[in-house]
């Protein structure tokens, strides 16, 4: 029975800000994080697309 890998944007640089509530490493926030292993894979591919924008919005947060 071949098991896939779990996709995942953790590059292991994990630490949530106070100010946007997201991982400053990936981007998730700590709901997202939390349930990330029980989500299918079609969740996990559009949370993934999203970061990009919420990593440039996270930046442009005073």
């Amino acid at each position: 029975m071949g098991s896939e890998p779990i996709s995942s944007p953790c590059i292991k640089v994990c630490a949530v800000s106070g100010e946007t509530g997201l991982c400053i490493g990936c981007g998730r926030s700590l709901a997202e994080i939390a349930s990330w292993g029980s989500l299918d894979e079609a969740r996990r591919l559009a949370i993934m697309a999203e970061l990009p924008a919420r990593r440039v919005a996270a930046e442009k947060t005073p």
